[in-house]
């Protein structure tokens, strides 16, 4: 049996934003997405494989425990759905285990995605914009895989979380909500929608790396409009 090694970039033991209960996240390095608004450019290319699908698989298990009824493993990045063979490897080892395993994605990987969301009990996809354009401008890259993966995720039938990034003057608007709510449309099995603030709190890695930083001048997002605006959209998005 080939031993697969995945490039991680860290493994959170106690994570409880990244899907339902306490949470191992799992940070896999590697995007092919160059998001204007990212707080971990750091993980924008791929590292070297570090640890093996065995070493993972312990760090999660020593954490079972805290897991009880609800929590589990989310596996982040990055973008995981560039590690396949290694995701696939760790999530077949944990399903023996009977753990709960979310998924953290743009859906922009190499394929293969029937397998991993065979595996995946909830995907927590990251909307980046809702037409072409924005999305390349957004992300220097074309949204055609990302359609093809949710093409993929509404046959699985698998539970999804949509989580939306809010960025004043770009999507904090009026017709940003309407376009979302029509978006929105074409993803089956939403149960969760989560309006997230542009914040500033990975400005100074890109003083480190040496990366430009497109959004340097934008503002953080007050989480009070951020709030109402998500309210607003929620009217919207039940008519």
């Amino acid at each position: 049996m080939k031993k697969y090694k995945g490039a991680v970039d860290s493994i959170e033991s106690f994570g409880l934003v990244d899907g339902p209960g306490i949470r191992t996240v799992v940070f896999l390095s590697g995007c092919k997405l160059r998001c204007k608004y990212c707080h971990n450019p750091e993980m924008q290319i791929m590292a070297k494989p570090n640890m093996s699908v065995d070493y993972v698989v312990d760090r999660i298990l020593r954490n079972k425990p805290y897991f009880k009824n609800n929590g589990g493993v989310t596996f982040s990045g990055g973008e995981p759905l560039l590690q396949v063979d290694f995701l696939i490897e760790v999530c077949k080892r944990l399903k023996k285990e009977n753990i709960h395993i979310a998924l953290d994605t743009a859906g922009v990987g190499v394929g293969r995605y029937s397998e991993i969301l065979e595996l995946v009990d909830l995907v927590l996809f990251d909307v980046k914009h809702t037409n072409r354009d924005g999305y390349f401008s957004l992300t220097g890259f074309l949204e055609d895989e990302s359609l093809k993966f949710i093409d993929e995720l509404n046959k699985s039938g698998k539970r999804v979380w949509i989580r939306q990034v809010i960025i004043p003057t770009i999507n904090d608007n009026d017709d940003y909500l309407d376009s979302l709510c029509e978006y929105l449309k074409k993803i089956k099995n939403i149960e969760k929608i989560e309006f997230l603030p542009f914040h500033h709190l990975g400005f100074e890695k890109y003083k480190k790396l040496g990366i430009k930083n497109h959004f340097e001048n934008i503002e953080e997002m007050n989480k009070e409009k951020c709030d109402n605006l998500y309210l607003k959209f929620m009217e919207k998005y039940k008519k």
